[in-house]
């Protein structure tokens, strides 16, 4: 016994001498059709047995029920974190996660040649420099929904965006160096130049330097670019190069792993000869030896309140167009407390 054959959205449009367009325009209502096309199309249906697949209707209506995520890494206990939190919020409000890692920044060749977009996703999380501001504008002005983290949108769109306080905990962790620690020939372990997180956290460092009358010297930045490796060649260059100092603020905890490392390889005491502090604390950060003195910046909260956000765009509610998570200085024994 032959299966029946099945019935397609083709076969309807032929039996009600319509195009296939208009039958998906009345499937699906995405624009009116006259009274007299609308019965000949259901009559054909009805003839025909055609049900339309809600999947179909789905694809048609840009509804897949499916968040995106655009990632630089996945690595470490920073992502870690950040992704569950968004995955545990998306799954209970009954959305699906898609992640794609872009790990050439802004390279990408324009926002049609991302894996993840309106082909696909009912909206986006974006994550730091994984898309240029020109991929930005064309999302926002296709209108799908996207939300930033880590960074801000460029000022002729509005695009909202989540992060953590970074400016004030970036100049109140220096100025525990300078006034509990008397530290003043304190190295700045800069994060990546195109991440706005880093940017703020140096200006953090040198608005404290200011204040306190202290000199600015180049010779003390070096890159440590969210990165073991990169941290901890610059602290070994440094040392090298015979440059003084008494401190090192970190830009991130990988890079403070990194700089504790190259310190321990020159048997340079924590903190009794250098104070060693952070920015993240990540959950290995108590674990250290000594243990680290970090902000505390909840990125758990961060993605929590980016799927908040990114859902209420999807269902077309106002949302603020910046949100800070506060942060906070957590002091533990490597900056000498």
């Amino acid at each position: 016994m032959k299966d029946k054959p099945s019935i397609t959205i083709r076969d309807v449009a032929k039996r009600a001498g319509v195009s296939i367009a208009t039958v998906s325009r009345y499937i699906n209502k995405t624009a009116p059709v006259s009274k007299d096309v609308a019965e000949s199309i259901q009559a054909s249906m009805d003839e025909l047995d055609f049900i339309p697949n809600s999947a179909a209707r789905k694809l048609a209506k840009n509804e897949y029920n499916t968040i995106g995520l655009l990632l630089s890494d996945v690595k470490g206990d920073f992502f870690s974190v950040l992704v569950s939190e968004i995955e545990k919020d998306a799954r209970e409000a009954g959305f699906d996660l898609l992640i794609s890692i872009n790990r050439d920044g802004n390279k990408m060749n324009g926002a049609n040649s991302f894996p993840i977009g309106p082909q696909n996703t009912d909206g986006m999380i974006i994550f730091a420099d994984c898309a240029s501001d020109n991929d930005l504008k064309y999302f926002y002005f296709n209108r799908y929904p996207v939300v930033l983290i880590c960074r801000t949108a460029p000022p002729e769109i509005n695009m909202p965006s989540v992060g953590v306080e970074n400016f004030n905990a970036s100049l109140n962790i220096v100025r525990h160096l300078i006034e509990i620690h008397n530290r003043r020939k304190i190295v700045f372990l800069r994060g990546l130049a195109t991440h706005e997180d880093s940017l703020t956290r140096e200006l953090g460092y040198k608005s404290a330097l200011s204040e306190k009358n202290i000199s600015y010297n180049p010779a003390l930045v070096a890159d440590g670019n969210f990165e073991r490796e990169c941290a901890y060649q610059s602290i070994k260059k440094i040392i090298n190069k015979k440059i003084s100092f008494d401190a090192v603020f970190a830009s991130d905890d990988e890079a403070a792993i990194g700089a504790m490392a190259a310190l321990a390889d020159e048997c340079i005491v924590i903190p009794g000869e250098v104070s060693l502090v952070s920015f993240d604390d990540q959950p290995i950060a108590p674990f250290l030896n000594p243990p680290l003195t970090t902000v505390r910046a909840p990125f758990g909260q961060v993605g929590g309140k980016a799927v908040e956000i990114l859902l209420k765009l999807i269902n077309h509610q106002s949302v603020d167009k910046i949100t800070v998570i506060p942060s906070e200085l957590i002091i533990r024994h490597s900056c000498g407390c």
